[in-house]
C-alpha cells in the first residue's frame, strides 16, 4: 500500500511539472505573439509612411511636369511650388538645357515609380509573412488554451 501511495505521489509530482512546463510554453507563445504583432504593426506603419511619401513625391513630379509642359491646371495652394519651379526653369537658357532638365525629371519620376512598385511588393510580402506568423502564434495559443 505504501508503494501505491508513493507511486501516486511521484505521478502527481510529474503531472505538476508537466503542467508548469505547459504554462511556461503558453506564456512564451503569448510573448511571441505579442512580439510578432508589434513587429507587424511597426512594419505596417513604416510602409504606410513610405507609401505616403512616395505618393507625395509623385504628385509633386506630376505638377512639375505639367508646369514644364505648359499646363495651366494648378491650384492656388501650389503657388510656392510653382514659384520655385518657375525660378528653376528661368535659370535654363536654351531649349537644350530645358530638354535636358525635363529628361532628368522624367528619369527621376520613372525611378521613383519603380521604387514605389518595389516597396509595394516588399510590403505585400512582409505583410504575408507577418500575418502567417501571427496566425501560427494565435493557433499555438488557441491550442494551448484548449489543453488547459
Amino acid at each position: 500500500m505504501s508503494h501505491d501511495v508513493s507511486q501516486w505521489l511521484v505521478e502527481i509530482k510529474t503531472l505538476r511539472q508537466q503542467l508548469a512546463e505547459a504554462h511556461q510554453e503558453r506564456e512564451q507563445a503569448y510573448a511571441s505573439a505579442a512580439n510578432w504583432q508589434r513587429l507587424y504593426e511597426t512594419e505596417a506603419q513604416q510602409r504606410r509612411a513610405d507609401a505616403a511619401l512616395a505618393k507625395q513625391t509623385i504628385e509633386n513630379l506630376k505638377r512639375h511636369i505639367q508646369q514644364i509642359q505648359g499646363s495651366s491646371v494648378v491650384g492656388e495652394t501650389d503657388a510656392d511650388f510653382l514659384s520655385a519651379i518657375q525660378a528653376e526653369v528661368a535659370k535654363l537658357k536654351t531649349p537644350e538645357e530645358l530638354q535636358e532638365r525635363l529628361i532628368q525629371v522624367l528619369a527621376e519620376r520613372d525611378r521613383l515609380l519603380e521604387a514605389l512598385k518595389t516597396e509595394q511588393a516588399n510590403h505585400a510580402q512582409t505583410r504575408k509573412g507577418l500575418t502567417t506568423a501571427l496566425g501560427d502564434a494565435i493557433d499555438m495559443l488557441s491550442k494551448g488554451r484548449g489543453e488547459e
